[in-house]
């Protein structure tokens, strides 16, 4: 089973991901866990306060929440999960500590992404990514979207024949 790691600022788009993942060959049974990277502050109150991180949570909206509940229905036989993340740090090691604790394999980027901070405190994950040691894939979530809207106007074989003997 691979852990894939995916960037995110939470915006329901960026879930489009997961149907390139699970779509993708190669990639089996998967766990894919959200990330977003934030710089530790400068300030001693700051870092001894630890409640700050829990607010962090509030940034997950029902509406990515529901989405990636309905991905995980939608996909159960190759997701056997989906979770979120925060990383808090700047630094490589740090951040390849992240990918070894997590037990990554790989990790996964729209081919268009665009970082979007979620607070004052996000960094860009892709300076991290790059340097992290972990393979690094783009997949384009476009060209999946697409595809699958022709899959899904597809005639059914049924209808076809009673279209066809009408």
């Amino acid at each position: 089973m691979k852990r894939v790691l995916v960037p995110t600022d939470f915006n329901v788009e960026s879930t489009k991901i997961i149907d390139a993942i699970a779509l993708h060959q190669g990639l089996e049974e998967i766990t894919v866990i959200f990330l977003h990277a934030f710089k530790l502050s400068d300030s001693i109150t700051d870092m001894l306060m630890l409640s700050r991180r829990s607010r962090d949570y509030e940034h997950i909206n029902d509406e990515f929440s529901q989405k990636i509940d309905s991905y995980t229905a939608k996909y159960q036989n190759k997701i056997k999960g989906i979770g979120v993340e925060f990383f808090y740090g700047s630094t490589a090691a740090a951040f390849r500590n992240l990918i070894e604790g997590l037990q990554i394999d790989l990790v996964v980027y729209p081919q268009r992404y665009n970082f979007a901070p979620i607070n004052k405190y996000s960094i860009d994950p892709k300076y991290l990514t790059a340097r992290c040691g972990c393979e690094v894939l783009e997949l384009d979530t476009d060209v999946i979207a697409k595809e699958q809207e022709l899959f899904e106007t597809k005639m059914q074989p049924e209808k076809v024949a009673k279209t066809i003997s009408a």
